[in-house]
């Protein structure tokens, strides 16, 4: 899956949030980013990850941490996904995967014994000056802000 690992540049990105708004990497300079990878929102485990990060929102706020949510979901799927749960961060709606294969995070995935392509759900950590601090694969969706915020 994923090449990138620490150390690594962060890849120059452009998406746009479930309001329309564009974000870039650029856009962040100066704070550390956790861009974090779901499948689908509003399914149970995305659901649960959301909002372990909403619920620490406060927490990664005071340590200078700004969070960038993102799937191929659609803005108005993303749109209902953030105002439901009252999400306090930006969702990408990734439609053209662009900002997912720029991370490396879309390929085979396995379930119920079906193999099909999707995104694989995984957090990376950037810092201020744009280079990967960490890369989260196992992520535990109800307690990944204790993953980040160690």
């Amino acid at each position: 899956m994923t090449t990138l690992k620490a150390g690594d540049k962060a890849p120059v990105f452009s998406g746009t949030d479930q309001d329309g708004k564009t974000h870039k990497l650029a856009d962040y300079a100066g704070k550390k980013v956790v861009v974090f990878f779901y499948p689908k929102a509003s399914t149970p485990g995305c659901t649960a990850e959301a909002c372990d990060l909403r619920d620490n929102f406060e927490r990664f706020k005071a340590n200078n941490y700004e969070l960038l949510g993102v799937s191929a979901d659609s803005q108005k799927a993303q749109s209902k996904f953030k105002d439901k749960y009252e999400l306090p961060f930006p969702l990408i709606a990734d439609e053209d995967k662009s900002v997912i294969n720029a991370f490396g995070v879309w390929g085979p995935k396995k379930f119920m014994g079906k193999e099909y392509d999707g995104i694989h759900r995984t957090t990376f950590v950037i810092n201020e000056k744009g280079i990967i601090e960490e890369v989260i694969e196992n992520v535990k969706t109800k307690e990944h802000a204790a993953q980040i915020l160690k």
